[in-house]
């Protein structure tokens, strides 16, 4: 971290001296830079600053801090002396506070010996302050990272915090956290599954949760998260195809019979297919009803004097009538055509 004046002395000589950001930046314009290559560049130089701009914010944090402190000792109760003293510097009180949480968050972390202040270059300004909110054992697998040297981005944070979380699930059989634990298993895999098992219902749950425990290795746990993605889409999906309403097909003993011939990924796309065209449909049926009433007022509203809207509504009559009509394609010789019927109740 960088080192901190300790004296008025020193702070007027920081500020005579002020860290020197000078970076020697790609030409965006030279074709013969190597794309990797200037984006390395470009990325080494956005990471100083975020490192820079984290340890700026944190003390800031610390400051503002302490002149609220002060006010809070000699002030007036309302705290009018902190207030204007943020005004006068243009900082927004949530901003303060944002600031001095960051740097409450930085020095419990240091205090408690989790995080070493060297540590900090590694973290950007987001990472840190993903890092500051969570929990405490999420706190302790990413500061352990920094300690190693990783680079640790908000990405890293959350990655790491599917994962704790992931391995305190109760759909992880303990036979695959073992194996995480001995780092047969990548960890990275189980956010993934968990996040699908979790959309199902219990049964289907239960069934998951048996197989990756029989068999807990990359291929297993892969294979149940494809099955329980594809399960929840099949489950979502027929519950809103109309067709299945009449109750003449079994959905969960054919989803069962799809389970085990290996095929789920197939009926969930049949059934889902089936779902967005029955959608299709109604909205088709909306959307020819008003093309009607349209082109009934403005055939109302036109006569002799207007031959060009005329032919428009001459035209349109292909998609306005009982029989819809259209090719597919521009240069296609293939000619669709639809009918629509409405019953006495006044459905497609």
């Amino acid at each position: 971290m960088l080192q901190h004046p300790q004296t008025d002395i020193d702070l007027v000589a920081a500020l005579a001296e002020p860290a020197d950001l000078d970076f020697q930046l790609p030409d965006p314009e030279d074709e013969e830079i190597p794309e990797i290559e200037f984006q390395q560049k470009v990325d080494t130089a956005w990471q100083v600053c975020d490192r820079f701009d984290l340890q700026t914010e944190i003390w800031r944090g610390r400051i503002l801090r302490a002149v609220r402190d002060r006010e809070k000792q000699q002030g007036d109760a309302r705290g009018t002396g902190f207030l204007n003293w943020l005004k006068a510097r243009e900082i927004s009180k949530s901003q303060a506070y944002s600031m001095i949480s960051l740097a409450n968050s930085a020095d419990t972390l240091m205090s408690q010996g989790q995080l070493d202040p060297a540590a900090v270059r590694c973290f950007s300004k987001r990472a840190f302050m993903e890092t500051a909110k969570a929990d405490p054992e999420i706190q302790q697998l990413v500061t352990d990272a920094a300690k190693n040297g990783d680079r640790i981005t908000r990405r890293e944070v959350r990655q790491i915090a599917d994962e704790w979380t992931a391995m305190s699930s109760d759909l992880v059989p303990d036979t695959v956290k073992a194996k995480v634990n001995d780092r047969t298993l990548p960890s990275r895999y189980l956010p993934p599954m968990v996040k699908e098992i979790e959309k199902l219902p219990e049964s289907h749950q239960t069934i998951l949760r048996q197989e990756v425990a029989q068999n807990p290795d990359i291929d297993t746990v892969k294979q149940v998260t494809s099955e329980a993605r594809y399960l929840a889409k099949y489950l979502d999906a027929a519950a809103s195809v109309q067709v299945f309403s009449d109750d003449t097909v079994d959905l969960e003993r054919a989803l069962e019979e799809a389970l085990r011939l290996g095929c789920i990924n197939v009926a969930a796309d049949l059934v889902n297919q089936a779902s967005q065209l029955e959608q299709t449909i109604a909205k088709l049926y909306t959307t020819w009803k008003r093309i009607g009433s349209l082109s009934d007022r403005l055939y109302v509203d036109t006569g002799a004097s207007t031959p060009n809207l005329r032919s428009l509504l001459n035209c349109l009559e292909q998609l306005a009538g009982e029989v819809m009509e259209i090719q597919l394609g521009e240069n296609s010789d293939r000619t669709i055509r639809l009918q629509i019927q409405e019953n006495a109740e006044g459905a497609s």
